[in-house]
């Protein structure tokens, strides 16, 4: 595994340091005595975030174009490695994805996988910003948050419409932003390039063809996520399901710990309103290795403005910590049989893919 960086300790080190604050302002008894409650209870917590992991996984597969196949279990093992390297690790998805497709090389190629990683992650890069925009519009209309907090509200919401705005306009106009944009820092690489050998009065031979071949990937990686609705109508709404079985699963992860927590079921919406913030945390805060302290304080605050006190959100989230760790204890033990790395997993050279 690579060696962690300042930037990643120093990340774990404060959400450390915010964790253990949390924990001493509710008190550390009473957290023991809350998780006590959950009991066995945790077992099915576990799986429900287990099942989770087969919703994305099912996504990835539908997202595969024919005649590719990946099978469920592979595809799970993969979701479960790449979600613990996000976790591990302040690059997050940059290290967790490619290690997914790098997971399933012996069992389908890297550019199909890839191609349909990157399709499932744009549809549930949708899914979960729609259900935040629907949070947090239930958080303002139903309760009376905070200021800051209503900014925050506001702010995810506007962010959602501009996100489904250039979604939108990407799939009509089509551009080549990321093959486009790899031309021009490729020409001014090989510019400069070309300037220091002038430099050094030497002949000057520049080879672009080396660089065509990864933009021309690249490009086809866009024209596939580009036409995906078009060539495979009939497998959109399944993946949409999917997608939404992940978030409907993550509420009643919530709904079931709150009510081992507490003896009674909350409102539903209530739960709904703590899956949604859980997924505002994670996208703000994916840098800090498992969200260390973040996920405890944000809760709490949440929890407060619900009326179900600070104590409440830190004990569901110390709850959901424990399920995250365990699946990224799997995640780390699959890696390690797997023999892949956070560093540079087979088959793909220097983070590019080698198809």
């Amino acid at each position: 595994m690579r060696k962690p960086n300042l930037t990643g300790l120093l990340t774990a080190a404060g959400g450390l340091a915010l964790l253990v604050w949390v924990v001493r302002q509710v008190g550390v008894r009473q957290l023991e005595a809350d998780i006590r409650q959950v009991g066995w209870g945790l077992v099915a917590i576990i799986a429900l975030g287990g099942l989770r992991f087969v919703a994305r996984a099912i996504a990835w597969r539908l997202c595969l174009e024919r005649p590719h196949r990946l099978p469920l279990a592979g595809a799970f093992a993969a979701v479960v490695c790449g979600d613990a390297l996000g976790n591990l690790t302040p690059l997050g998805p940059l290290v967790g994805e490619p290690a997914k497709a790098a997971f399933v090389r012996d069992r389908v190629a890297l550019a199909p996988a890839v191609a349909a990683l990157a399709i499932e992650n744009v549809l549930y890069t949708l899914s979960a910003a729609a259900m935040i925009a629907a949070g947090m519009i239930a958080l303002l209309f139903r309760f009376t948050p905070p200021p800051a907090l209503q900014n925050v509200g506001k702010a995810a919401i506007a962010a959602t419409v501009v996100l489904f705005a250039v979604a939108l306009w990407l799939l009509w106009r089509q551009p080549a932003l990321i093959s486009r944009s790899l031309e021009i820092l490729g020409a001014f690489r090989l510019k400069s390039e070309a300037t220091r050998v002038e430099t050094r009065a030497q002949p000057t031979r520049v080879d672009a063809s080396a660089e065509a071949t990864p933009r021309g990937r690249i490009r086809e990686l866009e024209q596939q996520i580009y036409g995906f609705a078009r060539r495979r109508r009939a497998a959109l709404p399944a993946v949409v399901a999917a997608e939404a079985a992940f978030h409907a699963l993550g509420v009643a992860e919530v709904h079931l710990t709150l009510s081992l927590l507490y003896g009674t079921a909350p409102p539903l919406l209530t739960s709904f309103i703590f899956e949604t913030a859980n997924r505002l945390i994670t996208v703000v805060f994916k840098f800090v290795p498992l969200r260390l302290g973040v996920d405890e304080a944000g809760t709490a605050v949440f929890a407060q403005v619900l009326g179900l006190g600070t104590q409440t959100g830190v004990a569901l989230a110390i709850v959901r910590k424990v399920r995250v760790l365990f699946w990224t204890a799997a995640g780390g033990i699959l890696l390690l049989r797997e023999g892949l790395s956070a560093r540079a997993p087979r088959g793909v050279d220097g983070g590019v893919f080698r198809p």
